[in-house]
């Protein structure tokens, strides 16, 4: 099945991109990296005979791949033309959740974030800070330390 996919894959790669690379994954996959558009698909045996697990997702900064944004079950009969027409439908949808995460320019800050509602313009303070909570609950527990004391009969009386 493993020598069958990388075939699928070699033709697949030609049909799909001009620039690409092919090879094997430590699982038995085969994946066709496509750096140019920044994209990648993988090859798999699937749960049944004859099918294959199609598997599509980006390629992050440096070249690290992120998780598959979309996959699909595809038997191996259907031929190229069926498994690129499937690779091109996850690649698109890949695309446009890519697309739809990111944030509006024109609702960014400075920072190139997009601002939060419901929070004002006054920045955090940065460094350490001791709240008004913290302070409540060291007075208890003070407190509950000098009272056990004063039963003791530690302070003399």
């Amino acid at each position: 099945m493993s020598g069958q996919l990388k075939d699928i894959a070699d033709e697949l790669a030609e049909v799909l991109w001009r620039e690409r690379t092919v090879y094997r994954d430590r699982a038995g996959g085969v994946v066709i990296r496509g750096e140019h558009v920044r994209r990648w698909i993988s090859l798999a045996p699937a749960g049944g005979r004859g099918e294959v697990l199609v598997r599509a997702g980006r390629l992050l900064d440096g070249g690290t791949t992120a998780p598959a944004r979309s996959e699909a079950i595809v038997p191996l009969a259907a031929g190229t033309a069926e498994l690129a027409a499937t690779c091109r439908r996850l690649l698109a949808e890949t695309a446009a959740d890519a697309t739809a995460r990111v944030p509006d320019p024109s609702s960014a800050g400075r920072s190139g974030r997009p601002r939060r509602s419901g929070r004002s313009g006054k920045p955090r303070p940065r460094g350490r800070h001791t709240g008004f909570g913290s302070w409540v609950v060291l007075a208890c527990v003070a407190g509950m330390v000098a009272l056990y004391l004063h039963s003791a009969g530690v302070f003399g009386g």
